[in-house]
Protein backbone atom coordinates (compact mmCIF):
# COMPACT_ATOMS: atom_id res chain seq x y z
CA UNK A 1 0.00 0.00 0.00
CA UNK A 2 0.75 3.86 -0.71
CA UNK A 3 0.62 6.61 1.56
CA UNK A 4 -2.62 9.06 -0.33
CA UNK A 5 -2.90 12.48 0.00
CA UNK A 6 -5.53 11.99 2.86
CA UNK A 7 -3.39 9.62 4.74
CA UNK A 8 -0.57 12.44 4.30
CA UNK A 9 -1.93 15.16 6.00
CA UNK A 10 -3.49 12.71 8.70
CA UNK A 11 0.20 12.21 9.49
CA UNK A 12 0.85 16.08 9.26
CA UNK A 13 -1.52 17.01 11.57
CA UNK A 14 -0.25 14.12 14.13
CA UNK A 15 3.27 16.02 14.10
CA UNK A 16 1.59 19.00 14.49
CA UNK A 17 -0.24 17.48 17.75
CA UNK A 18 2.89 15.82 19.43
CA UNK A 19 2.48 12.35 18.24
CA UNK A 20 4.57 10.01 16.35
CA UNK A 21 4.81 9.30 12.56
CA UNK A 22 6.12 6.04 11.32
CA UNK A 23 7.37 7.53 7.77
CA UNK A 24 9.16 5.84 5.08
CA UNK A 25 12.34 7.14 3.56
CA UNK A 26 15.03 5.66 0.32
CA UNK A 27 17.60 3.86 3.31
CA UNK A 28 15.09 2.97 6.67
CA UNK A 29 11.55 3.66 7.76
CA UNK A 30 12.21 6.41 10.64
CA UNK A 31 9.97 7.20 14.04
CA UNK A 32 9.35 10.75 13.33
CA UNK A 33 8.28 13.94 15.85
CA UNK A 34 7.83 17.59 15.37
CA UNK A 35 11.67 18.90 16.06
CA UNK A 36 10.61 22.14 17.93
CA UNK A 37 8.49 19.61 20.10
CA UNK A 38 10.65 18.83 23.33
CA UNK A 39 7.67 16.37 24.42
CA UNK A 40 7.18 14.83 21.39
CA UNK A 41 11.25 14.22 21.08
CA UNK A 42 11.11 12.55 24.41
CA UNK A 43 8.52 10.59 23.13
CA UNK A 44 10.92 9.25 20.26
CA UNK A 45 13.25 7.77 23.30
CA UNK A 46 10.75 6.46 25.27
CA UNK A 47 8.88 4.35 22.57
CA UNK A 48 12.97 3.11 21.17
CA UNK A 49 14.34 2.99 24.52
CA UNK A 50 17.24 5.02 23.15
CA UNK A 51 19.48 6.63 25.53
CA UNK A 52 18.88 10.71 25.53
CA UNK A 53 22.44 11.60 24.97
CA UNK A 54 21.83 9.74 21.24
CA UNK A 55 21.15 12.28 18.78
CA UNK A 56 18.62 12.29 16.46
CA UNK A 57 18.69 13.65 12.72
CA UNK A 58 16.36 16.19 11.48
CA UNK A 59 14.36 15.52 8.36
CA UNK A 60 13.50 18.44 6.02
CA UNK A 61 11.69 19.15 2.98
CA UNK A 62 14.07 20.96 0.98
CA UNK A 63 17.70 21.97 1.12
CA UNK A 64 16.16 25.50 0.72
CA UNK A 65 15.33 25.29 4.44
CA UNK A 66 18.19 24.32 5.69
CA UNK A 67 20.17 27.60 7.13
CA UNK A 68 16.78 27.95 8.67
CA UNK A 69 17.97 25.05 11.28
CA UNK A 70 21.61 25.29 11.17
CA UNK A 71 23.97 28.09 12.74
CA UNK A 72 26.60 27.86 9.32
CA UNK A 73 27.07 26.17 6.64
CA UNK A 74 30.71 26.08 5.00
CA UNK A 75 31.52 25.66 1.61
CA UNK A 76 31.94 21.93 1.53
CA UNK A 77 28.78 21.48 2.87
CA UNK A 78 27.11 23.15 0.56
CA UNK A 79 28.58 21.47 -2.44
CA UNK A 80 27.56 17.72 -1.01
CA UNK A 81 24.06 19.21 0.00
CA UNK A 82 23.76 20.32 -3.93
CA UNK A 83 25.08 17.15 -4.84
CA UNK A 84 23.23 14.49 -2.54
CA UNK A 85 20.01 15.74 -1.58
CA UNK A 86 17.49 15.08 -1.93
CA UNK A 87 19.29 11.68 -0.96
CA UNK A 88 20.88 9.10 1.60
CA UNK A 89 23.33 11.82 3.12
CA UNK A 90 22.88 13.36 6.89
CA UNK A 91 25.53 16.78 7.28
CA UNK A 92 26.28 17.36 10.80
CA UNK A 93 26.79 21.33 10.93
CA UNK A 94 26.54 23.96 14.20
CA UNK A 95 22.83 23.65 15.97
CA UNK A 96 20.79 26.99 15.51
CA UNK A 97 18.52 28.50 17.76
CA UNK A 98 15.43 26.52 16.06
CA UNK A 99 16.47 22.98 17.46
CA UNK A 100 16.09 21.69 20.96
CA UNK A 101 18.73 20.42 22.63
CA UNK A 102 17.02 17.24 23.55
CA UNK A 103 17.23 16.61 19.58
CA UNK A 104 21.24 16.86 19.54
CA UNK A 105 21.87 14.75 23.09
CA UNK A 106 22.87 18.35 24.46
CA UNK A 107 25.58 19.01 21.70
CA UNK A 108 26.12 22.23 19.85
CA UNK A 109 25.86 20.43 16.77
CA UNK A 110 22.83 19.01 14.65
CA UNK A 111 22.05 16.21 12.06
CA UNK A 112 20.59 17.25 9.08
CA UNK A 113 19.00 15.48 5.66
CA UNK A 114 16.34 15.89 2.72
CA UNK A 115 15.03 12.26 2.15
CA UNK A 116 14.86 11.19 -1.67
CA UNK A 117 11.22 9.45 -1.00
CA UNK A 118 7.67 10.91 -2.04
CA UNK A 119 6.01 10.53 0.59
CA UNK A 120 8.72 12.06 2.95
CA UNK A 121 8.95 15.31 1.41
CA UNK A 122 5.41 15.41 0.54
CA UNK A 123 4.41 14.98 4.57
CA UNK A 124 7.46 17.50 5.28
CA UNK A 125 6.12 19.83 3.03
CA UNK A 126 2.21 19.34 4.33
CA UNK A 127 3.94 19.59 8.03
CA UNK A 128 6.00 22.80 7.05
CA UNK A 129 8.47 21.89 9.57
CA UNK A 130 11.61 19.46 10.52
CA UNK A 131 10.94 15.90 11.89
CA UNK A 132 13.30 14.54 13.98
CA UNK A 133 13.60 10.64 13.09
CA UNK A 134 15.61 8.04 14.06
CA UNK A 135 14.96 4.24 12.75
CA UNK A 136 10.92 3.06 13.79
CA UNK A 137 12.64 -0.04 15.57
CA UNK A 138 14.01 0.00 19.34
CA UNK A 139 16.92 0.91 20.30
CA UNK A 140 20.23 -1.54 18.72
CA UNK A 141 17.57 -3.85 16.99
CA UNK A 142 17.31 -4.46 13.03
CA UNK A 143 15.99 -1.11 11.23
CA UNK A 144 12.17 -1.43 9.39
CA UNK A 145 12.40 -1.51 5.52
CA UNK A 146 8.88 -1.56 5.34
CA UNK A 147 5.67 -0.29 6.93
CA UNK A 148 5.06 -4.42 8.47
CA UNK A 149 8.37 -4.10 9.89
CA UNK A 150 7.34 -1.37 11.98
CA UNK A 151 3.91 -2.33 13.02
CA UNK A 152 5.17 -5.69 14.48
CA UNK A 153 7.99 -4.42 16.41
CA UNK A 154 6.52 -1.25 17.28
CA UNK A 155 2.62 -1.97 17.45
CA UNK A 156 0.33 0.91 18.55
CA UNK A 157 3.27 2.78 20.85
CA UNK A 158 3.31 4.45 17.33
CA UNK A 159 0.20 7.14 16.69
CA UNK A 160 0.20 6.57 12.69
CA UNK A 161 2.17 4.50 10.04
CA UNK A 162 2.82 6.24 6.70
CA UNK A 163 2.61 3.11 4.18
CA UNK A 164 5.68 4.06 1.54
CA UNK A 165 6.48 0.16 0.50
CA UNK A 166 9.64 -0.88 0.42
CA UNK A 167 12.80 1.31 1.15
CA UNK A 168 15.04 1.86 -2.03
CA UNK A 169 18.28 2.25 -0.42
CA UNK A 170 17.85 -0.16 2.29
CA UNK A 171 20.84 0.98 4.47
CA UNK A 172 20.66 4.14 6.68
CA UNK A 173 22.32 7.92 5.32
CA UNK A 174 26.03 8.52 5.60
CA UNK A 175 26.74 11.00 7.88
CA UNK A 176 29.44 13.49 7.10
CA UNK A 177 31.01 15.83 9.64
CA UNK A 178 30.84 19.29 8.07
CA UNK A 179 31.31 21.71 11.22
CA UNK A 180 35.09 21.84 10.06
CA UNK A 181 37.42 22.72 7.33
CA UNK A 182 37.47 18.92 6.46
CA UNK A 183 34.49 16.93 5.77
CA UNK A 184 34.90 13.45 7.13
CA UNK A 185 32.51 10.33 6.77
CA UNK A 186 31.39 9.16 10.66
CA UNK A 187 29.05 6.88 9.69
CA UNK A 188 29.19 4.96 5.97
CA UNK A 189 26.47 4.90 4.48
CA UNK A 190 23.62 5.11 0.92
CA UNK A 191 25.82 7.45 -0.92
CA UNK A 192 29.35 5.84 -1.00
CA UNK A 193 32.63 7.13 0.01
CA UNK A 194 33.72 7.17 -3.59
CA UNK A 195 31.31 9.75 -4.67
CA UNK A 196 31.68 12.32 -1.79
CA UNK A 197 35.24 12.54 -2.63
CA UNK A 198 34.48 12.70 -6.55
CA UNK A 199 32.57 15.48 -5.49
CA UNK A 200 35.04 17.49 -3.06
CA UNK A 201 37.71 16.70 -5.37
CA UNK A 202 39.79 15.20 -2.65
CA UNK A 203 40.18 12.15 0.23
CA UNK A 204 38.14 11.62 3.00
CA UNK A 205 38.52 10.00 6.19
CA UNK A 206 36.20 7.43 7.90
CA UNK A 207 36.19 7.30 11.67
CA UNK A 208 35.13 4.62 13.51
CA UNK A 209 34.56 7.16 16.26
CA UNK A 210 34.42 10.47 16.75
CA UNK A 211 34.47 13.52 19.56
CA UNK A 212 30.93 13.92 17.40
CA UNK A 213 28.15 11.26 18.64
CA UNK A 214 26.51 10.44 15.62
CA UNK A 215 23.65 7.49 15.28
CA UNK A 216 24.87 4.54 14.58
CA UNK A 217 28.26 4.52 16.62
CA UNK A 218 26.97 2.08 19.50
CA UNK A 219 29.03 -0.81 20.03
CA UNK A 220 25.82 -2.41 19.63
CA UNK A 221 23.27 -1.92 16.44
CA UNK A 222 21.36 -2.87 13.93
CA UNK A 223 21.77 -6.50 15.83
CA UNK A 224 18.78 -9.60 15.51
CA UNK A 225 17.95 -11.60 18.00
CA UNK A 226 20.08 -14.04 16.69
CA UNK A 227 23.82 -13.77 17.51
CA UNK A 228 26.41 -12.89 14.31
CA UNK A 229 29.46 -14.54 13.80
CA UNK A 230 31.34 -12.60 11.36
CA UNK A 231 34.16 -14.90 9.38
CA UNK A 232 36.30 -14.61 6.66
CA UNK A 233 34.17 -15.87 2.92
CA UNK A 234 36.30 -19.10 2.66
CA UNK A 235 35.59 -20.10 6.37
CA UNK A 236 31.54 -19.02 6.53
CA UNK A 237 30.45 -22.84 5.39
CA UNK A 238 33.12 -24.54 8.27
CA UNK A 239 31.90 -22.10 10.44
CA UNK A 240 28.25 -22.66 10.37
CA UNK A 241 29.11 -26.59 10.55
CA UNK A 242 30.97 -26.11 13.42
CA UNK A 243 28.06 -24.17 15.42
CA UNK A 244 25.35 -26.38 14.37
CA UNK A 245 27.42 -29.05 15.84
CA UNK A 246 27.91 -27.42 18.74
CA UNK A 247 23.85 -27.36 18.70
CA UNK A 248 22.98 -24.21 17.14
CA UNK A 249 20.20 -23.01 14.94
CA UNK A 250 22.87 -21.96 12.74
CA UNK A 251 21.20 -19.38 9.88
CA UNK A 252 23.63 -18.09 7.18
CA UNK A 253 24.26 -15.24 4.70
CA UNK A 254 25.87 -17.32 2.31
CA UNK A 255 28.40 -15.80 -0.52
CA UNK A 256 27.59 -17.01 -4.21
CA UNK A 257 30.59 -18.82 -4.45
CA UNK A 258 29.65 -20.85 -1.55
CA UNK A 259 27.69 -24.24 -1.27
CA UNK A 260 25.12 -24.59 1.56
CA UNK A 261 26.68 -26.20 4.69
CA UNK A 262 25.20 -29.31 6.02
CA UNK A 263 22.47 -29.29 8.31
CA UNK A 264 22.36 -25.75 8.42
CA UNK A 265 18.83 -24.33 9.73
CA UNK A 266 18.04 -21.59 7.46
CA UNK A 267 19.98 -19.95 4.44
CA UNK A 268 19.84 -16.62 2.43
CA UNK A 269 21.91 -16.57 -0.31
CA UNK A 270 23.91 -13.39 -0.43
CA UNK A 271 23.31 -10.63 -3.86
CA UNK A 272 26.24 -10.00 -5.79
CA UNK A 273 25.52 -6.95 -6.54
CA UNK A 274 26.05 -4.46 -3.72
CA UNK A 275 22.79 -2.19 -3.88
CA UNK A 276 20.62 -5.19 -3.97
CA UNK A 277 22.71 -6.81 -1.18
CA UNK A 278 22.07 -3.33 0.78
CA UNK A 279 18.62 -3.33 -0.09
CA UNK A 280 17.95 -6.77 1.50
CA UNK A 281 20.50 -6.76 4.36
CA UNK A 282 18.30 -5.78 7.13
CA UNK A 283 15.00 -8.28 5.64
CA UNK A 284 17.60 -11.27 5.32
CA UNK A 285 18.53 -10.81 9.74
CA UNK A 286 14.84 -10.51 9.85
CA UNK A 287 14.31 -13.34 7.67
CA UNK A 288 16.63 -15.84 9.85
CA UNK A 289 15.00 -14.39 13.27
CA UNK A 290 11.63 -15.55 12.14
CA UNK A 291 12.82 -18.75 10.92
CA UNK A 292 13.94 -19.26 14.64
CA UNK A 293 17.78 -19.26 14.18
CA UNK A 294 19.68 -18.65 17.49
CA UNK A 295 23.07 -17.63 15.75
CA UNK A 296 23.63 -16.04 12.22
CA UNK A 297 27.13 -16.69 10.75
CA UNK A 298 28.72 -13.96 7.78
CA UNK A 299 30.86 -12.52 5.86
CA UNK A 300 31.69 -9.13 4.93
CA UNK A 301 32.17 -7.56 1.43
CA UNK A 302 35.28 -5.67 -0.18
CA UNK A 303 34.94 -2.41 1.57
CA UNK A 304 34.31 -0.27 -1.20
CA UNK A 305 31.33 1.56 -2.56
CA UNK A 306 27.78 0.25 -0.57
CA UNK A 307 29.84 -2.61 0.22
CA UNK A 308 31.72 0.06 3.15
CA UNK A 309 28.06 0.35 4.92
CA UNK A 310 26.85 -3.83 4.42
CA UNK A 311 30.29 -4.34 6.34
CA UNK A 312 29.74 -1.32 9.15
CA UNK A 313 26.08 -2.48 9.66
CA UNK A 314 27.75 -6.47 9.78
CA UNK A 315 30.42 -5.33 11.92
CA UNK A 316 27.38 -3.47 14.47
CA UNK A 317 25.24 -6.37 14.28
CA UNK A 318 28.14 -8.54 15.44
CA UNK A 319 29.31 -5.76 18.53
CA UNK A 320 28.79 -6.99 22.49
CA UNK A 321 25.12 -6.88 23.05
CA UNK A 322 26.36 -6.28 27.22
CA UNK A 323 26.60 -2.87 26.13
CA UNK A 324 23.80 -1.94 24.85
Amino acid sequence: MTATKSDIAKAAEVLRAGGLVALPTETVYGLGANAEDPAAVARIFAVKGRPPSHPLIVHLGSADHLDDWVEAVPAAARLLAKHFWPGPLTLVLRRGPRVPMEVTGGLETVAVRVPDHPVARALLTEFGGGAAAPSANRFGSVSPTTADHVRAELGDAVDFVLDGGPCEVGVESTIVDATGEVPAILRPGGVTREDIEAVLGHAVEVHGSSAVRVPGQHPSHYAPRARVVLVGPERVVAEAERARERGHRVGVLLPVSCAAPAGAHAVVPVPDALPVYARGLYGYLRELDEQGCDLIVASLPAEEGLGLAIANRLRRAAGPRSER
